[in-house]
C-alpha cells in the first residue's frame, strides 16, 4: 500500500505560512474523484483542447533479422563516463533472405565489425550515422542460417541529445552516478534503464519490443563492486589487475529493453519463493530494513502464482534501489530496479510501505517480461495489468476499502488527465513514444481491466488470463490477442467491449435521475458525452437502492443515449445508488438530497459513496457535524482523514465534542498521517490553544507527525520556536526537512543558509524539488546570501540535474536573483542548453 495524502509542505504553507501550496498529486486527484461533470474546455476553432491528435500512423517494427542471443563484454571508464565493449550479436533472417542488417547502436564509437566463425572473424564493410549501424554481412543469408557478428564499440552516453517523458524522465540509457567520487555523501554506482528504446545506447541491437533474446553479460569492474543483471549468476573470475568479472546468463528470452546491469557497493540481503533465490540491493544504511521494506515479495510471488495459474517463470528475482533512478522503477527480466525513495529506515517505515511498486513491478514479470507489447501503442497490455496488480494486491493482504481507494485515486489522475487529453487506450497515431506512458495507459487502463472482471466474473476473468499468458508466452502481442483469449473462455463475442473500453477515446458522462410514484421507481440515465469523439456506450452496471431499511440490487444495461428504467419498490426508496459495485470509469451526475447522502453515508459501507457523500455535504458542514463527527470514527484512516480537511473552517466552538475528538485523534489516532492531519486543523483552529498537543507531536515517533509538529508549533509565534525546532536540524527525513524549511524560509536568518544547502545537496529527489522551492523563497528574503556560491549550486542544479522538475524548480530558485547581471545571463545559458521540451516552453515564458 503506497500511503496518499496531501504532503507535509502543502498543508504547512497553507495553514501556517499562507505561501503557495504544493500537494501530493494522487492525493488532490483523490479528491476530485466524485465531480459529477467533467471540463470540456474548447479551443478557439470550437474543437476540445482534448480531441484526439491525429499523428502519423506507428506500426510495430518490421522483423526482418530475428535476434537470438546477445553476449556483452564490459568494461568502465569511470572518469569519461563511457562504457568499453564488445557485443557478439547471434541471428537469421526472419523469414526472406538478408544480405544487409541494421541495428541500433546511439552515441557510438565503432572500432570495429567483424563476422564470427568460432574464433576467427571477417571484417565487414559498414556505415554509422551515429543512431543505426548498417552492416553489410558480405553474403545473402537465409532464415534457415545463423551467423554472429562481434562488435567493438565505446558507449558515450553522456554525448547524446537528451529526452524522456514525465514517467521516464531521461532516455540515455547508461548513468554513471558520483562517477569521480567526489560527492561523500552519495555512492558510485552505475546502471542502465532501456525502456522504451535506450538499451540502445550501451549495446547495439534491435531496439524493438517484438523482438527477443537470449543473453550474457560478462561485467568487469573494480572488485569491491557488487554487480546485478539478468538471469542467474555463474561465477566471479578475479584479475590480476585487481579488478573482476562477474557473469550472468540469461537463458529465457527476453526483448532487448528488458536487459540491464546495476553496479554499485550494495547490501544483498538474501530471501526465498519456493525453490527460488529472492534478493533485495540496498546501499548498506539499509541493510536492517530491507526485508520490511520488500519483504512482502515472496507472498507476492505466490499471490500472483496462484491467481494466474502460471509459476513465476524466471530463475531468480532480485530488487535493486539506486540514486538519481529516471523513474519510479523498472521491470526489468528477473532484476527491478527502483528509485532511492524505497529506502526507509525504521522510523519511515511506520508512515509508508511501497507494496504498491513493489506489486507493480513483480506483476510486470508475467504482463510485460514473459508476454510483451509488440509496440509501444499497444503500451496497455504491459502496464494497464501492472497497475491493475496494484488493487489485487491491495485486495488481497488490505481489505476492500484499501483496494477501493486506489482505484478511487486511479480514476481522479484518469480524469484530470482528460481534462486536456482522451485518446484511445491502443493509440497507432502517438506523436512520440513517451507519450504513451501517461494516465491512459497505466489508470485508465487498470480501471477498465476492473470492469472487464466485473463483467467476466472472477472465474472467467482468470482463466482467460492465464490462457494469454500460456498461448502467448516468450512472445509480442497485441490487443486483439488478450480479447480472443477471454472469447475462447467465456464463449461471447467481446468485441463491443474491446472497440468501446481499448480502441476509442474518452469515458462516459452520464446525468442520472430517479424519482418515485405510485410503487415505481423510475430511474432516467443520459450519455451526455461528446459523440463526435466518443461513443455511446453499453454499460452493463448494477443499482442499488434501499427502502425500508433493505437493500435490493438491480441489474441494467445501458445502450442508448437517453434511457428510463423502472423497478417496483413498496415505498419511497430511502437512496438510489447508481453503479453500486462502483466499477465504471466515468462521471456520474446524480442529484441527492441532503437527507439521501446522509443515508449514503452511514449505509453504503463502501469508500467511493462515503466519499462523495462528505464531499457533498462538506459544502454546508457546519450544518453536519453529527456526521463528520461520525466520519472521525469511521474504521478506514481516509474518510477520518477526509472529514478533518472538512472541518477547517468550522469554529471550534461549534462543538465541543468535535474537539475533544479532533484532539483524541490528534493523540491518538492509529494512522500517523491522520494524526498529523488532526495536528495541523488544530493549529488552523487556535495556534496557541493547543500548544501542548504540538509539543507532544514534536516527539511522536511518527516523521509525519513530527513533521505537523514543527509546522504547528511555529505558527504559535513562540518565543522559543528557533530554538526548539533548531533540534531537527540534523534529522535527514524528507517531511521533517520539508516542513522546517517552509518554516525557515520566512523565519530563517542568514545563519540557516548551512543548512539550506546541505538538504539541497543531500535531499532525495522529491524532496530536493521541495527543499529548492523553500530555498526560494528564503533567498528573497536574505539576499545576503544571494553570492556568487549560491548563483554556481543553483545553476549546477537547473543545468546538469537528472530530473525535470528539480531543474525546473532550481532555475525557479535562481529567478529570484534575476535583477543581477550575472544571474540573468546564467539563465538564458541554462535555457539555451536545455533540451526537455517540457522545460524548454516554460523558459520561454519566464524571462
Amino acid at each position: 500500500m503506497n500511503q496518499r495524502f496531501l504532503s507535509i509542505v502543502g498543508l504547512a504553507t497553507a495553514m501556517a505560512f499562507a505561501g503557495g501550496c504544493a500537494t501530493n498529486k494522487e492525493a488532490t486527484n483523490a479528491s476530485k474523484n466524485n465531480k459529477a461533470t467533467t471540463q470540456t474546455s474548447e479551443a478557439q476553432n470550437g474543437v476540445p483542447v482534448w480531441a484526439p491528435k491525429m499523428h502519423e500512423f506507428n506500426p510495430s517494427r518490421t522483423k526482418k533479422h530475428d535476434l537470438l542471443h546477445t553476449t556483452l563484454r564490459v568494461s568502465f571508464d569511470w572518469e569519461k563516463q563511457h562504457l568499453n565493449g564488445v557485443a557478439e550479436l547471434t541471428l537469421k533472417p526472419y523469414f526472406y533472405p538478408q544480405k544487409t542488417l541494421v541495428l541500433d547502436a546511439k552515441g557510438f564509437d565503432i572500432h570495429s565489425v567483424n563476422l564470427m566463425k568460432g574464433y576467427d572473424g571477417t571484417e565487414l564493410k559498414y556505415t554509422y550515422d551515429g543512431q543505426k549501424l548498417t552492416i553489410d554481412l558480405g553474403k545473402t543469408f537465409t532464415r534457415d542460417e545463423k551467423y554472429t557478428i562481434e562488435i567493438d564499440y565505446t558507449a558515450k552516453p553522456n554525448e547524446l541529445a537528451a529526452g524522456g517523458s514525465d514517467a521516464i524522465t531521461e532516455d540515455k540509457g547508461l548513468y554513471f552516478i558520483n562517477p569521480l567520487g567526489k560527492d561523500l555523501n552519495k555512492p558510485r554506482q552505475i546502471w542502465t534503464q532501456g525502456e522504451t528504446e535506450a538499451s540502445s545506447a550501451w549495446f547495439p541491437t534491435i531496439d524493438a519490443p517484438n523482438e527477443r533474446m537470449t543473453q550474457d553479460i560478462y561485467i568487469t569492474i573494480d572488485k569491491k563492486y557488487s554487480t546485478l543483471s539478468n538471469g542467474t549468476f555463474m561465477y566471479s573470475r578475479q584479475n590480476s589487475d585487481g579488478t573482476k568479472t562477474d557473469y550472468w546468463k540469461q537463458e529465457l528470452p527476453h526483448a532487448p529493453y528488458l536487459a540491464m546491469m546495476a553496479i554499485g557497493e550494495f547490501a544483498i540481503v538474501k530471501d526465498k519463493w519456493r525453490d527460488k533465490e529472492v534478493s533485495y540491493y540496498v546501499e548498506p544504511a539499509y541493510k536492517g530494513t530491507a526485508k520490511k521494506i520488500f519483504g512482502n515479495t515472496p507472498e507476492m510471488m505466490e499471490f500472483f502464482t496462484k491467481k494466474l495459474g502460471v509459476t513465476y517463470p524466471w530463475s531468480k528475482y532480485s530488487q535493486v534501489v539506486v540514486r538519481d533512478f529516471v523513474s519510479g522503477a523498472m521491470e526489468n527480466t528477473s532484476a527491478s530496479t527502483f528509485m532511492e525513495d524505497l529506502q526507509l529506515n525504521e522510523r519511515e517505515l511506520l508512515d509508508k510501505n511501497w507494496d504498491n511498486i513493489i506489486a507493480h513491478e513483480l506483476f510486470h514479470q508475467w504482463f510485460g517480461d514473459y508476454v510483451t507489447t509488440e509496440s509501444w501503442a499497444n503500451l496497455p497490455l504491459n502496464e494497464a495489468f501492472a497497475n491493475y496488480s496494484e488493487y489485487l494486491w491491495a485486495e488481497h493482504k488490505y481489505g476492500a476499502d484499501e483496494a477501493a481507494y486506489a482505484q478511487m485515486d486511479e480514476l481522479g489522475q484518469y480524469l484530470e488527465e482528460a481534462q486536456t487529453k482522451r485518446e484511445p487506450l491502443i493509440r497507432y497515431r502517438y506523436g512520440d513514444k513517451e507519450d504513451m506512458f501517461d494516465s491512459h495507459s497505466y489508470a485508465k487502463g487498470g480501471r477498465v481491466l476492473h470492469m472487464l472482471r466485473k463483467y467476466v466474473g472472477d472465474e472467467a476473468f482468470f482463466a482467460a488470463l492465464n490462457r494469454y499468458l500460456t498461448q502467448n508466452k516468450f512472445s509480442d502481442v497485441e490487443v486483439a490477442e488478450l480479447r480472443m483469449a477471454f472469447e475462447d473462455v467465456t464463449g461471447e463475442d467481446l468485441m463491443w467491449f474491446f472497440d468501446q473500453w481499448f480502441m476509442k477515446p474518452g469515458h462516459p458522462e452520464l446525468k442520472v435521475a430517479h424519482t418515485y410514484q405510485n410503487g415505481q421507481l423510475s430511474l432516467q440515465v443520459q450519455q451526455l458525452q461528446d459523440t463526435t469523439y466518443m461513443p455511446v456506450y453499453r454499460l452493463p452496471l448494477k443499482i442499488a437502492v434501499w427502502a425500508n431499511g433493505k437493500r435490493t440490487d438491480y441489474p441494467i444495461e445501458i445502450t442508448k443515449a437517453n434511457q428510463t428504467y423502472t423497478f417496483p419498490v413498496a415505498t419511497q426508496p430511502q437512496l438510489v445508488l447508481f453503479d453500486s459495485e462502483q466499477q465504471l470509469l466515468g462521471v456520474v451526475e446524480h442529484e441527492k438530497s441532503p437527507e439521501e447522502l446522509r443515508y449514503q453515508f452511514y449505509n453504503s459501507k463502501q469508500v467511493m459513496p462515503k466519499t462523495e457523500a462528505l464531499t457533498l455535504l462538506a459544502k454546508n458542514a457546519g450544518a453536519e457535524l453529527k456526521l463528520f463527527q461520525d466520519a472521525l470514527k469511521d474504521d478506514f484512516w481516509f474518510i477520518r482523514s477526509m472529514a478533518l480537511n472538512s472541518l477547517t473552517d468550522i469554529k471550534p466552538d461549534a462543538s465541543q465534542a468535535m474537539v475533544a475528538k479532533v484532539e483524541q485523534i490528534a493523540k491518538q489516532d492509529k494512522k500517523g498521517s491522520v494524526r498529523a492531519d488532526a495536528i495541523l486543523l488544530l493549529s488552523g483552529w487556535g495556534a496557541d490553544k493547543y500548544k501542548n498537543i504540538y509539543e507532544a507531536a514534536l516527539k511522536d515517533s511518527s516523521y509525519q507527525v513530527a513533521a505537523a509538529g514543527i509546522i504547528a508549533y511555529a505558527g504559535t509565534g513562540a518565543e522559543d520556536a528557533k530554538q526548539k525546532l533548531s533540534k531537527f536540524e540534523k534529522e535527514q527525513n524528507e517531511d521533517i526537512a520539508v516542513a522546517l524549511s517552509s518554516f525557515y524560509a520566512l523565519q530563517g536568518g542568514p545563519e540557516k543558509y548551512n543548512w539550506f544547502v546541505e538538504k539541497i545537496r543531500n535531499s532525495k529527489s522529491s524532496g530536493k524539488y521541495y527543499m529548492l522551492q523553500s530555498f526560494g523563497a528564503y533567498l528573497a528574503s536574505n539576499s545576503s546570501t544571494n553570492t556568487p556560491e549560491t548563483i554556481e549550486m543553483l545553476a549546477d542544479i537547473a543545468q546538469n540535474n537528472n530530473l525535470y522538475y528539480v531543474r525546473m524548480a532550481a532555475f525557479q530558485a535562481l529567478m529570484v536573483m534575476s535583477d543581477k547581471p550575472e544571474v540573468k545571463e546564467r539563465l538564458e545559458k541554462i535555457k539555451a542548453q536545455e533540451k526537455d521540451k517540457r522545460l524548454i516552453e516554460m523558459y520561454k515564458q519566464s524571462l
